[in-house]
């Protein structure tokens, strides 16, 4: 326990660099930040590293798989969550889940 508890800022900060990285207008999700980090598994850190992020992580670039936006790791609330990001001309479907064909990065 007390080694994975000297990890997890190493694991944030790494997981904050590649969310840094996310262009203007596209998303990414927990899942693929998470293999981009070098562990698929990782997933739910990834969602704790984003809640936690400093400021100029852009964390509302990550969205769950489906491409909704969740509550549980969004520590902006779904309303405010939404509107960064169509502020940045994100776009949803009727259903609200971000259209992850139009805007998913990196590209499949």
């Amino acid at each position: 326990m007390e080694q994975h508890k000297r990890k997890q800022p190493h694991t944030f900060e790494a997981i904050w660099q590649l969310a840094r990285q996310i262009p203007f207008g596209r998303v990414t999700t927990y899942g693929r930040l998470a293999r981009l980090a070098g562990d698929p598994r990782l997933s739910r850190v990834v969602g704790y590293a984003m809640h936690g992020a400093p400021p100029d992580v852009p964390c509302h670039r990550v969205v769950n798989r489906q491409g909704e936006l969740s509550d549980a790791f969004s520590p902006l609330g779904k309303a405010t969550h939404r509107a960064l990001l169509e502020a940045e001309g994100v776009p949803f479907l009727p259903d609200g889940r971000v259209d992850l064909k139009a805007v998913l990065w990196p590209r499949p």
